[in-house]
């Protein structure tokens, strides 16, 4: 259904799949490696809902002023809805925006395809109702000297150093929204209609949502119990959760 990856221009890339959790691989990235930063220019990277809640809540600012600071509309898995892609510095070298000399100046925070690599997630269902499976394959950049480094892992481990567990998880809840939009629930409307608006708000505009949520009472309306709604109120991922399962219910109508 989707994969959770960047891509940088230029270098040959190599995808070797690894069959599960327990399957090992070779890395380390650290100042002492001559590439060490490379990974964090030109590149073509997708962010997902939830990545966009964390940085702009490191960032401190609203979703809405960090969508028109730091991003753009690309194509997406399929042609019936956008993907927010992360604008690079225009510059020559094109860093990410959020690249300093020191590093990564949002790294706790960082987007999943950062946090995943040199891994890259993909998920997929065999029909409607089966749940979601997860696969991996470790990919090596030509440029990337991290693969050479004595450092092993197995995918288990680096999903638990990198914390992973709750970007798999929102993105797992993400991906069964993207795979409902995907069949192209608009009503003819076209793109950047009324309904595609609506999406796009709830899957990216979490601080707006949050407003129309309150302005609506929607969680009142619909007869949330108190102690969703407490954490809906108290916590953007509850919110963006409880806007997955109410725009597929709005859509559907």
């Amino acid at each position: 259904m989707t994969s959770e990856k960047s891509t940088v221009t230029g270098p040959e890339i190599q995808t070797i799949p690894l069959q599960n959790d327990k399957a090992s691989f070779q890395f380390r990235c650290h100042p002492g490696v001559s590439c060490y930063l490379n990974c964090c220019h030109k590149l073509e990277l997708r962010l997902y809902p939830y990545d966009i809640l964390c940085l702009k809540n490191k960032l401190g600012c609203s979703a809405g002023e960090f969508l028109e600071r730091y991003t753009r509309l690309g194509a997406g898995a399929h042609p019936y809805f956008p993907a927010v892609m992360l604008n690079m510095v225009e510059s020559d070298e094109a860093p990410c925006p959020f690249l300093t000399d020191k590093g990564c100046s949002v790294y706790a925070d960082r987007p999943s395809a950062c946090r995943t690599y040199p891994l890259e997630r993909g998920v997929e269902k065999a029909g409607p109702n089966a749940p979601l499976k997860s696969h991996y394959s470790v990919v090596h950049h030509s440029y990337c000297k991290g693969h050479e480094e004595e450092n092993t892992y197995t995918v288990r481990q680096w999903k638990r150093e990198q914390r992973l567990d709750s970007f798999n998880l929102m993105n797992d809840l993400w991906a069964e929204v993207d795979a409902f939009l995907a069949s192209d629930p608009w009503m003819g409307e076209g793109h950047a209609g009324p309904r595609q608006q609506l999406a796009f708000m709830v899957c990216y505009n979490i601080d707006a949502f949050r407003a129309y949520c309150n302005e609506n009472q929607l969680t009142r309306r619909l007869k949330v119990n108190r102690e969703l709604r407490r954490r809906i109120e108290r916590d953007d991922a509850e919110l963006l959760k409880f806007g997955f399962d109410w725009l597929r219910q709005v859509l559907k109508t």
